[in-house]
């Protein structure tokens, strides 16, 4: 029984997930947040992982908690998952500044986009 809920409630939040659904912590952006920490596919990859882009069109990786995904960003050790990469989310030197505009961890920020 708890597999089946736990089944319906991953497929209903990725059934909610819109065409263009902001990634960002700033509660006031119209159009919808998303948290940061919310997708939890330990399976995911570029085939089945929503994507995250600036406000540029850059990719910014794949959103899943699959740490071997060389494209996710939960991925420690990859491009878009790195601390040390500029092109990572979670550089907060880089793409994931507090300061930046599009940085989904700026709080007054207008965040990412995702895309399915």
């Amino acid at each position: 029984m708890k597999k089946f809920i736990f089944l319906i409630a991953l497929l209903t939040s990725f059934s909610a997930m819109a065409q263009d659904e902001r990634y960002t912590i700033n509660p006031y952006v119209s159009g919808g947040t998303m948290s940061p920490d919310g997708y939890d596919n330990p399976y995911g990859n570029g085939a089945n992982s929503a994507k995250i882009y600036d406000s540029q069109g850059n990719f910014r990786g794949n959103v899943n908690s699959n740490r071997y995904d060389p494209d996710s960003i939960a991925n420690p050790y990859g491009r878009y998952g790195s601390r040390y990469s500029s092109d990572s989310i979670k550089n907060p030197y880089g793409a994931g500044s507090r300061y930046s505009s599009d940085s989904p961890y700026n709080p007054y920020g207008s965040g990412m986009y995702i895309q399915e």
